[in-house]
């Protein structure tokens, strides 16, 4: 029996006692993950799901975390001519070794979900703001008054944001940053190449969430590139 499971924004096809390689999970070795999107069961009586089989599951052990076979790449940077690299890159993963497959209960079973490493942490970061109710219900009681007063505030808005775009550096001249991809830095409180240069691993993780580009920052060589532009 074989089944098909979804992780990482890949299919993998998959038989009890596999050793598997996918994009890096938040767990430790030796730790038990169950998989839920299950897209196909395979045997003497095949399963399609629709899209997914209801209440099929993949269970597995973390057996190590990993990474992948180095890759080169070459870099040209955009408007400096001349000024090529070639660069390399090793993709975090996480090795495991397929236990059992269950074709119904995989909802009931208790077992820990197979979550990716980064939508831990944009859970974390989302489920802190839950207190900011009771200030809501003490202003809606307030005097109309109070809010035309609030209304004022909105015309000097852009004139804070002018103020930081006169300080902030030129984005654009990063490999691959055109004027949108500039725009989502500046609303994320990037805007000068010393910031891009201090960034620490966590921090290029979190830049991938918001700007949705997984792995670009580190393709494009950011980091090396704003630590250049900054000195000049």
């Amino acid at each position: 029996m074989f089944a098909v499971l979804k992780t990482g924004g890949k299919q993998y096809k998959v038989s009890s006692g596999d050793m598997l390689r996918v994009e890096k999970l938040a767990a430790d070795a030796g730790e038990k993950v169950q998989f839920n999107e299950i897209l196909m069961l395979g045997g003497d009586k095949p399963v399609v799901g629709a899209p997914l089989v209801d209440g099929a599951a993949v269970q597995a052990e973390v057996v190590d975390q990993i990474k992948g076979d180095k890759v080169i790449h070459f870099v040209k940077r955009r408007r400096k001519h001349g000024s090529q690299r070639t660069k390399g890159h090793r993709q975090q993963l996480t090795l495991l070794r397929v236990t059992d497959i269950l074709e119904k209960g995989g909802d009931k079973s208790g077992v820990k979900a197979a979550m990716g490493a980064g939508s831990v942490s944009a859970a974390a970061v989302s489920a802190k703001p839950a207190k900011k109710a009771e200030p809501k219900k003490a202003e809606a009681k307030a005097a109309p008054k109070k809010a035309e007063a609030k209304a004022e505030p909105k015309k000097e808005a852009p004139k804070k944001a002018a103020k930081a775009d006169k300080g902030a550096d030129d984005l654009k001249q990063l490999s691959g940053v055109g004027p949108a991809l500039e725009k989502k830095l500046l609303e994320a409180g990037v805007t000068t190449f010393a910031q891009i240069a201090a960034w620490t691993e966590a921090d290029v993780a979190a830049m991938d969430e918001k700007l949705s580009f997984k792995g670009r920052i580190e393709r494009e060589g950011w980091i090396e590139q704003a630590k250049e532009l900054a000195k000049g």
